[in-house]
């Protein structure tokens, strides 16, 4: 309907003009000299559309405007996902902590301090303190960018007590997706509150004193409600007695603490569980024994099976008198110090023991088979699933500390085929396992199946 309208009135245009140059030619061609004023019209004519073409072609290739005139265009680079210079080519990923004075615009000084230096800024949270506000920053940026620039540049915008190192891809998880993670691991498996604790609040100490302990101050050194102190936290184990968090290089923020209380509340109200998984394995000689986690429930079988171990196998693992073997099982079989696997037979009965124990911000590992089931793969079946669960939960390395005699345990070592680094003091020998390629392989395993995985065990 509209296009035979347009083309009626262009046509009805076209006569028009057609009319119009038709008298305004006939008025002047019958006038004195008309036909030269005609010739000269039609040579300026041509002369000027010569010259539009012309012009047109030699500015042809300059960029259109596009710009509505809405607003004045930025004279500035935006900080953010879209920041130019960082779509492509090399860049770094950092985790950045600075304080600001909260105040108005103060975190938009930063920000555009932070676009002139053509960072893009991923993710940012926010703790509000007394006199102030952390920010905390995930940053994309160019790889020539040092740390030590970009730090002067958060300084000259305002920023104070500035905390920088490098991240990776896992980093780029959103915060509460994390956190929740984390508040599902701790709420399967009661082993789960350190690793927990250490994800949350990044690379720390925590170690766990039972009530009443040296140095533990009973209930008196951790309040009902927690305490934190700069550098230090300490929060009411479910169980009786403190769980002290310690970050020397960062203080902890009110934030932080009151997520890490959370799970601790999480973890007392849900009590002690463990995971149910267990798997049957088939010996090469044609035995069958289960695999399956292990907790303080266990101490009675746990028992029975030192009975059954031989004063130098006992020796091996504890390195002291033999005497003195059960009273580590309480400590050993606490899912607070770490995860505990042990091997059952077809009749219940216990013959081996795995420890993979969280020692500070280190993991050790631990193994007692028992004498006549040693040399039978037990022992290095232990160590390979206590290696993955580390893995898995991000450890950077596991050692076992032993002797040189103990000529099983240095076999089962080294048959990870991980590197390994040996140290040996007066007699004793320490192995430390690095994960790098077990972590690789365990984060490809999750990529693959699409998120974060819980640990299996």
């Amino acid at each position: 309907m509209h296009h035979w309208r347009r083309d009626v009135v262009e046509l009805a245009a076209l006569f028009t003009a057609v009319a119009a140059a038709d008298g305004v030619a006939n008025l002047i061609g019958h006038g004195p000299g008309g036909t030269t004023l005609l010739l000269v019209s039609a040579v300026v004519l041509a002369a000027t559309a010569g010259f539009h073409i012309w012009w047109s072609r030699r500015h042809g290739h300059a960029p259109p405007v596009t710009d509505t005139g809405a607003r004045p265009p930025s004279e500035g680079q935006q900080a953010g996902p879209g920041a130019a210079g960082t779509g492509s080519g090399a860049s770094t990923l950092w985790r950045m902590r600075t304080t600001v004075k909260d105040e108005p615009g103060s975190l938009a000084e930063l920000c555009t301090a932070l676009a002139g230096c053509r960072v893009d800024i991923l993710s940012l949270q926010t703790h509000p303190l007394a006199d102030g506000t952390v920010d905390e920053f995930l940053l994309r940026t160019p790889a020539g960018l040092a740390a030590s620039e970009l730090s002067r540049a958060v300084a000259a915008a305002g920023g104070g007590d500035t905390w920088i190192e490098r991240a990776d891809a896992h980093d780029l998880v959103d915060a509460p997706t994390r956190i929740l993670g984390l508040a599902t691991r701790t709420a399967l498996d009661a082993a789960e509150l350190p690793l927990a604790l250490r994800q949350l609040l990044g690379r720390c100490t925590i170690r766990q004193s039972p009530a009443g302990a040296s140095g533990a101050g009973g209930p008196e050194g951790a309040p009902v409600e927690g305490a934190l102190e700069d550098t230090v936290l300490r929060l009411r184990a479910p169980e009786g007695g403190v769980i002290t968090v310690e970050r020397p290089y960062l203080p902890f923020t009110p934030t932080e603490f009151a997520r890490a209380r959370a799970l601790v509340d999480l973890d007392a109200q849900l009590g002690p569980r463990l995971p149910h998984g267990e798997d049957v394995l088939t010996l090469p000689e044609g035995n069958e024994i289960t695999v399956r986690r292990a907790d303080a429930r266990d101490l009675e079988a746990a028992r029975e099976m030192h009975e059954r171990c031989s004063a130098r196998s006992l020796s091996l693992r504890y390195h002291g008198p033999v005497g003195d073997a059960d009273r580590y099982l309480n400590h050993l079989l606490s899912p607070r110090y770490g995860r505990t696997l042990a091997v059952q037979t077809a009749s219940g009965r216990i013959v081996g023991l795995g420890h993979l124990l969280w020692d500070g911000d280190e993991t050790e590992v631990a193994l007692l088979v028992e004498d006549a089931w040693q040399r039978r793969g037990v022992g290095g079946e232990l160590l390979n699933r206590l290696v993955a669960m580390a893995a898995e939960a991000g450890c950077e390395s596991v050692y076992a500390v032993t002797q040189a005699a103990n000529t099983g345990m240095v076999a089962a070592m080294r048959g990870l085929d991980l590197p390994l680094d040996y140290q040996i003091e007066e007699g004793t020998l320490v192995v430390t396992a690095r994960l790098e390629s077990a972590r690789a392989a365990a984060s490809t395993t999750t990529e693959e199946q699409h998120g974060d995985r819980l640990p299996k065990d």
